[in-house]
């Protein structure tokens, strides 16, 4: 068994529910170029991987929870939203064509869009192991925000391997 893959499953029996903790902790489990792949234990005693690509005051982020959603954020010191609004986005890995990520939640410094258990889903995040570089773009395809994916590909796994430990970690054989 991998390093990182015995610190996820360390990390999920110490922060097992139960004990109540006063906020999120974090454990990094793998970087790669500009990739963090994390585990993150909640003060609710729920658990999620993420993984990262972070450029100080922007970041990039896929959460993974032991259910197997899978969440986008988008991250900016420049932003300030209010509670419940959402955004019609689209977002564009390299050169193939754009997504469009309906009423996406903003909230405070966070674009957070929930994806659909779908083959559409699995094939946006395979685009993104394959891409170089994400483009967050308004409805009408004006420019927002880009990220470099190098690394994608070995981060995508790692968070991957992090989702498997979580849910053998619940408890629930039947997962």
């Amino acid at each position: 068994m991998k390093s990182w893959i015995r610190a996820a499953s360390l990390a999920a029996s110490i922060l097992l529910p139960g004990a109540a903790l006063a906020e999120a902790q974090s454990e990094m489990l793998f970087q790669h170029k500009h990739w963090e792949v994390e585990i993150v234990g909640f003060d609710d005693g729920t658990f999620a991987c993420l993984a990262e690509v972070d450029a100080q005051t922007d970041s990039f982020t896929l959460w993974l929870y032991a259910d197997n959603s899978v969440k986008l954020q988008f991250y900016s010191t420049s932003w300030d939203f209010g509670e419940g609004d959402t955004a019609d986005l689209e977002i564009q890995i390299g050169n193939r064509s754009p997504w469009n990520l309906n009423d996406a939640d903003l909230y405070k410094n966070s674009i957070l869009f929930n994806l659909p258990d779908s083959d559409q889903s699995v094939r946006l995040l395979n685009e993104i192991a394959e891409g170089s570089r994400l483009y967050l773009r308004t409805s009408a395809g004006e420019p927002v925000m880009d990220y470099s994916l190098q690394g994608s590909s070995a981060s995508m796994g790692a968070l991957a391997e992090c989702g498997d430990a979580l849910r053998q970690a619940d408890g629930n054989p039947f997962d």
